[in-house]
């Protein structure tokens, strides 16, 4: 997998065939009465049929049977997966997660198995809402295939590559990679080592890039940076399961061949992976600190204009040169909910507040900013340009709705610190009522 080829673009129209099969794309339509190879035509639909042209996402897939090719659903009771956001009481504090435990070695957990949700809110059924996972797994998917029907999947691996096999081709995934697997679109992952990481699931809506405004054509994430997969069939006739996630909830079928038996494809509704060192940075270069909307990768926008189901936001290695400000994240109380995560190193403004494989949330307008050892090491600090992060990667999503913690997150993980606002505790009155 490390020699794959990608296609590259962000929204693109692309078109891929496998080379052991040439010309096997229709010429001139979508849905002949044969197609070339004896090949079967199918359409993935990522939006309504009659949603605006620019909105408008699908995929022809020319596969060697269509996915329809396979046994009832029954439940699938693995894993930790839910959309009961009233398992909990609220909770309004400041949390914090210590590391998320890799699976122990005595045990084979694969990625389905070990995915966890940790928190969210909203609904798959009337696509409106997010909900946010850890993954822990140590073997690869073998014979199984996964796909979900409520959302989009945003992955960020923290520990161990990912190999990805899906319909469109393969992608390899590495921490500081991303990679977004779209609602409905089947796929495999394999691992090498214990793998760790986070997913942001969306309901309804599809990751954009954001608007740039008058920051111009270019910056941030590019969508020249963004890599597709090329077709790559398999044809393998042997029993399989495919895990659907619906309405918040696991199932399984069976079939007698592998559903990664695409040899061709073309559209705009794809898989696809960004590698976060290609994050071209802007911030400011005279006072004061910008806000971490400056940072956003990724977003998925509500129906109120500039408010975000959920936003990706990264703080990576760059220059800081602001002239008299206090340079880290200021003190906040925000409308918006923040999940904090670490992929590697230490975040900046809490190095000793959040570990790799760990996380924050700080829910609806809870306090939350520098530590006391932060704040009074800013405020003294020679204000000379100098290098933030370097070795670090800190990511956040951020989303308007309330996010409510899960039982597996709040008790049965047994990883969240009750001495998290202790950190705070250490901030002193330096008021003097003089200037």
């Amino acid at each position: 997998m490390e020699d794959l080829q990608y296609l590259t673009g962000f929204g693109s129209e692309f078109t891929s065939e496998d080379p052991r099969c040439p010309d096997s794309l229709p010429k001139g339509q979508n849905s002949p009465q044969k197609c070339p190879y004896g090949l079967y035509a199918e359409q993935l639909s990522g939006s309504a049929f009659t949603a605006p042209r620019l909105e408008n996402k699908r995929t022809w897939l020319y596969r060697i049977r269509p996915s329809v090719v396979h046994n009832p659903f029954k439940p699938f009771n693995k894993g930790n997966i839910t959309h009961n956001w009233s398992e909990e009481e609220p909770d309004p504090n400041q949390l914090h997660w210590n590391p998320f435990d890799l699976p122990p070695q005595s045990t084979s957990t694969d990625f389905i198995e070990g995915l966890n949700t940790v928190c969210g809110a909203g609904d798959s059924r009337s696509k409106h809402g997010l909900a946010i996972h850890v993954y822990s797994c140590n073997t690869s998917m073998r014979n199984r295939a996964f796909y979900n029907a409520d959302g989009d999947f945003l992955i960020v691996p923290q520990v161990g590559d990912l190999k990805i096999t899906t319909e469109f081709g393969r992608l390899l995934v590495k921490p500081n990679e991303i990679a977004v697997i779209q609602q409905g679109m089947r796929f495999r992952i394999e691992v090498s080592q214990p793998s760790r990481g986070y997913v942001l699931e969306v309901f309804g809506q599809h990751f954009v890039l954001p608007d740039l405004g008058p920051i111009g054509a270019n910056g941030l994430a590019n969508p020249r940076d963004f890599l597709t997969p090329v077709a790559h069939y398999e044809d393998v006739s042997d029993n399989y399961e495919i895990v659907s996630k619906y309405q918040g909830k696991l199932f399984v079928c069976e079939q007698d061949h592998s559903p990664f038996d695409v040899v061709a494809w073309h559209g705009n509704y794809v898989p696809y992976k960004y590698d976060l060192s290609k994050f071209m940075v802007i911030n400011s270069v005279s006072f004061d600190h910008c806000d971490p909307s400056i940072f956003t990768v990724l977003t998925c926008q509500s129906e109120r204009k500039g408010t975000a189901i959920a936003d990706f936001v990264i703080f990576p290695p760059r220059w800081s040169v602001q002239e008299h400000t206090f340079r880290p994240p200021y003190y906040h109380r925000n409308c918006m909910s923040e999940f904090m995560g670490l992929i590697f190193g230490e975040y900046e403004a809490k190095k000793n507040g959040l570990a790799p494989g760990g996380a924050t949330l700080h829910s609806i307008m809870t306090p939350h900013g520098p530590d006391s050892s932060c704040f009074e090491a800013a405020t003294q600090e020679k204000l000379l340009p100098s290098r933030v992060a370097d070795g670090t990667q800190a990511f956040m999503f951020e989303s308007c709705l309330g996010l409510a913690v899960t039982k597996w997150g709040a008790k049965t993980c047994e990883k969240l610190n009750p001495e998290y606002y202790k950190c705070w505790q250490g901030l002193k009155k330096h008021f003097t009522g003089e200037k």
